[in-house]
């Protein structure tokens, strides 16, 4: 049975659950829970710490897990990323107090208070930048406040609770972050079974086909028999659009997948060459030809 790791609660929880669902695996009824079997498809979900998942998966107790890009870096642990999910975006930056001017090159000699003192590290190493790191589990923000630090380093998603606290950002971001599917490094791992190795492969598949599903759209329309050419090149689809014959002999209707940040400049260009009827559809999920990396299409 496949043993896989999500978030128990945070920004990535819920969002990480319903992906799940929206694959088709059974989840916890109860946010208690801290495990949930689900017998059909033969895997177990373990609800953690979003810190501690990649440690989980780099020591080999879990079989896969999801967790921020940021924390698995920051753990150390030998793992590595299957999938990008295309959910919890942040990034990680350096703030200092509102009303101070100073540039990145100012930390130097200073304090800073981060719960990833490991990224930190490296990221002012590369600057030849010399720092004390004051290492928190949380609420950084306060610690400027408090006096104990000159500066944080910490995810930033909207910048809110930046502001609540008088902050303002420096610097170009420390590393820029989102959801991860994550496996224990090869060179470290045990050699799966067979079983483990084809359940691994099915699970990647299934999310594989939720993140392709959210960046597309299923769009169908009736198009003069003159003019398809030219609207096949305005939706080629993934491999090319379906095309069926109508009633009217001189019409075909046309089906294929277009991204979502694109499918109303198409609609446009569809009805300025004749095309009726054009609508969309929301795809759940889907199975495509990668040609891109780390699961993800290519335009």
């Amino acid at each position: 049975m496949l043993r896989v790791a999500l978030p128990n609660k945070g920004t990535l929880a819920e969002p990480a659950s319903n992906m799940m669902r929206e694959a088709g695996y059974r989840q916890r009824s109860d946010g208690r829970d801290l495990s949930a079997i689900d017998e059909e498809n033969r895997i177990e979900f373990f609800y953690l710490r979003p810190k501690d998942i990649a440690t989980y998966v780099g020591n080999g107790d879990l079989n896969l897990g999801v967790t921020g890009h940021d924390l698995m870096e920051e753990s150390g642990s030998p793992v590595r990323q299957l999938l990008q999910l295309g959910f919890g975006y942040s990034k990680f930056r350096f703030a200092v107090s509102e009303d101070s001017d100073w540039k990145l090159e100012d930390l130097d000699g200073r304090k800073i208070a981060t719960s990833y003192p490991r990224l930190v590290r490296s990221h002012l190493a590369g600057k030849r930048i010399s720092a004390e790191i004051v290492k928190l589990d949380g609420a950084v923000e306060i610690s400027i406040q408090l006096g104990l630090a000159d500066a944080i380093a910490d995810v930033v998603s909207s910048g809110r609770t930046l502001r609540q606290h008088h902050l303002k950002a420096i610097g170009d971001p420390i590393a820029t972050s989102e959801a991860t599917l994550i496996e224990r490094e090869p060179r470290h791992d045990r050699r799966d079974s067979k079983d483990t190795h084809e359940e691994k492969r099915i699970f990647l598949e299934r999310l594989r086909g939720v993140v392709y599903a959210r960046q597309y759209l299923m769009l169908d329309y009736d198009c003069p028999r003159t003019t398809l050419e030219a609207a096949k090149l305005v939706t080629p689809g993934l491999q090319s659009p379906t095309v069926a014959p109508l009633a009217r002999p001189d019409w075909v209707a046309v089906r294929a997948m277009v991204r979502i940040n694109e499918v109303n400049p198409v609609m446009d260009e569809l009805a300025a060459m004749g095309c009726t009827a054009i609508l969309t559809s929301v795809i759940r999920s889907c199975r495509a030809v990668d040609g891109g990396q780390n699961g993800m299409p290519v335009g």
